[in-house]
């Protein structure tokens, strides 16, 4: 077996383990992370959780919560384990294998977050990675209406979903979440000014009827190509979004 490398997000306040190729956890983790608005003492369920990236990254901003990660791949669940280890969140944190349509929590979540495959089976010419092609959504059948009708089925009444993805799929999202959802916030993610936005964050509560609000967003980077100072602030002290 290849042995996995570590690599670092939150400048360094979070340590994982991952294999040598494949999905890397990177600024898409850390974001995720930062749009869940848990509270100390509520449990959150990261779907399609892959290594933990955006686990660790909300177990270190809201350290007393209880976080339960789901993937169906047995190698990212495995690493998983060993970076509750390193992450010293042995009593915080525990990770399944299984098809997230298949996972029925004895309890349901206060809050949720995932990063769905950005593009779905059969969109896309599949990477010679496996775990990357299953990453991008190869070989599975599962659409976006699949991972929110799963986050409904393991979430409390008025509670969170929260899912970042690319901003041409927002309406595919507000579609896949119906009449099951509301006070729908999207959060757009700019990569400069004045230039459109690639990745959106939209946060949603089960069972409400609030209407639907747009956010000013995040900024990422300057015109020099390095973060933004809002953007820093979130992905090297694990700030929050709104």
């Amino acid at each position: 077996m290849v042995e996995p490398v570590e690599i670092y997000l939150l400048n360094k306040k979070v340590r994982l383990l991952q294999p040598e190729k494949g999905f890397r956890p990177g600024l898409d983790s850390v974001m995720l992370a930062a749009s869940c608005p848990v509270q100390a003492g509520q449990s959150v369920l990261d779907m399609g959780c892959g290594v933990g990236g955006a686990a660790f990254c909300l177990l270190y901003r809201v350290p007393k919560i209880h976080l339960t990660g789901v993937d169906v791949q047995e190698d990212y669940i495995a690493l998983a384990e060993r970076n509750v280890s390193l992450n010293e969140a042995d009593s915080r944190a525990e990770f399944v294998c299984s098809d997230i349509c298949d996972f029925k929590a004895e309890e349901r979540f206060d809050h949720i977050i995932c990063n769905p495959p950005f593009l779905e089976s059969g969109q896309h010419i599949a990477s010679p990675d496996e775990g990357l092609a299953v990453a991008r959504g190869h070989n599975e059948e599962l659409s976006l209406k699949d991972w929110i009708d799963a986050g409904f089925h393991n979430l409390k009444p008025g509670g969170s979903l929260s899912m970042i993805h690319r901003a041409d799929s927002i309406d595919r999202i507000i579609r896949g979440m119906g009449k099951r959802f509301g006070a729908i916030e999207i959060i757009p993610l700019w990569p400069k000014v004045g230039m459109k936005s690639k990745r959106v964050i939209v946060r949603a509560l089960k069972d409400r009827k609030t209407p639907a609000s747009i956010h000013a967003g995040l900024v990422l980077h300057e015109t020099d190509g390095e973060y933004t100072s809002a953007a820093d602030k979130v992905l090297r002290d694990a700030e929050p979004l709104v």
